[in-house]
């Protein structure tokens, strides 16, 4: 840990060999998918676990109780870890990684990694509207640095080295290797620096090698197939990005306020704002468990166009706040998935209405769902690049990228007017505070 950022970005031609970062990008990247495919396989069998739960609680005179005792400790038992042991691992992670990067934040201590883990996956386990990806960008960030100090590297190389292991943390996360990649340099490092778009193309190749041994290497979400849309329609699509622009606004102002709310509420121990939270979700999902959780479910089933118009407004809703809440609860925990989940859903509804209003352009709804994820991740995060990518590489659909490059070019356009900061330059403020 000598070899720390003193506040200045260092060069990017110096500090070290390309052939030997070229070498150590893959060692990065190795660990990085086992690791965060690992992650993935114990949160799938934490979900599942959460759902026995429930359906055996279910035959219990105080089933309610239980469930929301043991997802109340659940959240709480991971805010204890974060605030005893890795303060570093709050959230999302994400923000922390930038100003590391930027040369704002020193490193986070390699504990970090068994923190992130394991609180990650008690606080999505028990429920939160949190995305796997944070914890694992952050994990696969803290492993390339470790992997630089190993080898002796100075800090622009565990620099790059960092840099590439939040790459192929990201592309273990949602089977994306080139999302990871583009991830690094359109968000991370915000411009093109060859050493680190070797590091990071090499780390996301050999992570996403090594995950899909574990994971198999189909993609995240099935999609029917799209049929590109007509001339007539493509002008709904910039509509959507301009809606989803809007959405973006409201999100991001929602989560800094729900932050802003528990900041207020700091005499009370960080512990119970936790688990009060995780007791709130856990008594949600009681009534409603395919509501809770990091959300793919959700996101599939919006794909499939089998939500109900009648309940589907309610269901965003919910989601809308319940992310905010969870991510305010300083428990591991990221944004993408939520805002997957929210992005695919306002595409739904937005394309159901569209079906009705313009019965004669043969619309398929689901293609404006598929849209709509990359739109208001642009919105919110302002990385259009990487949502593209993202989504592309998730659904395994090319069909509708000429509309997504509209909606995303709205989508961005809408809250840059605005003057609305991405979200994540406002949570490294927030972080640095």
């Amino acid at each position: 840990m000598n070899d720390e950022p003193n506040g200045a970005i260092q060069s990017a031609d110096g500090g070290g060999s390309l052939l030997v970062l070229a070498l150590l990008a893959p060692i990065v990247g190795a660990a990085s998918g086992l690791v965060g495919a690992i992650f993935r396989l114990a949160l799938e069998q934490a979900d599942r676990w959460r759902d026995i739960l429930i359906g055996r609680a279910h035959g219990l005179l105080a089933g309610i109780v239980l469930v929301v005792a043991i997802c109340a400790a659940a959240t709480a038992l991971a805010a204890w870890l974060v605030r005893r042991f890795s303060p570093h691992a709050s959230g999302s992670g994400i923000p922390r990684v930038e100003a590391v990067l930027l040369g704002e934040s020193a490193p986070a201590p390699y504990g970090l990694i068994t923190v992130k883990f394991v609180g990650g996956l008690l606080a999505i386990g028990s429920g939160l509207a949190l995305g796997r990806e944070g914890p694992s960008v952050q994990m696969g960030a803290t492993i390339g640095h470790l992997v630089g100090q190993t080898f002796k590297r100075n800090w622009p190389d565990c620099r790059v080295l960092l840099a590439a292991g939040a790459g192929a943390g990201l592309a273990t996360a949602f089977n994306a290797p080139i999302a990871g990649a583009i991830f690094v340099l359109e968000e991370l490092v915000r411009r093109f620096e060859p050493r680190i778009a070797i590091a990071a193309l090499g780390a996301s190749a050999t992570a996403i090698s090594f995950a899909r041994v574990l994971l198999g290497d189909a993609p995240d979400f099935h999609v029917q197939e799209l049929a590109s849309p007509s001339a007539e329609a493509r002008p709904l699509y910039f509509a959507l990005g301009a809606v989803a622009g809007v959405i973006a606004i409201l999100y991001n102002r929602t989560l800094l306020g729900a932050i802003a709310v528990f900041d207020r509420l700091s005499r009370w121990p960080v512990e119970l704002r936790a688990g009060l939270v995780g007791a709130a979700v856990g008594a949600l999902a009681w009534f409603a468990p395919t509501l809770v959780g990091g959300g793919d479910a959700i996101t599939q089933r919006t794909l499939d166009g089998i939500v109900s118009l009648s309940i589907l407004p309610l269901v965003f809703l919910i989601r809308f706040g319940l992310g905010a809440v969870s991510y305010a609860a300083r428990t591991p925990g990221g944004l993408f998935a939520p805002i997957l989940v929210l992005g695919a859903q306002l595409g739904l509804l937005f394309g159901i209405l569209c079906n009705f209003t313009f019965p004669g352009l043969s619309i398929q709804p689901e293609g404006f769902a598929v849209v709509g994820m990359a739109a208001l991740f642009t919105g919110i995060v302002r990385a259009p690049l990487t949502g593209i990518a993202l989504v592309i590489e998730m659904t395994a659909s090319v069909t509708m990228l000429l509309p997504m490059l509209g909606a995303c070019f709205v989508a961005m356009l809408v809250p840059t007017l605005l003057r609305d900061p991405p979200i994540y330059e406002s949570l490294r403020e927030h972080t640095l505070k």
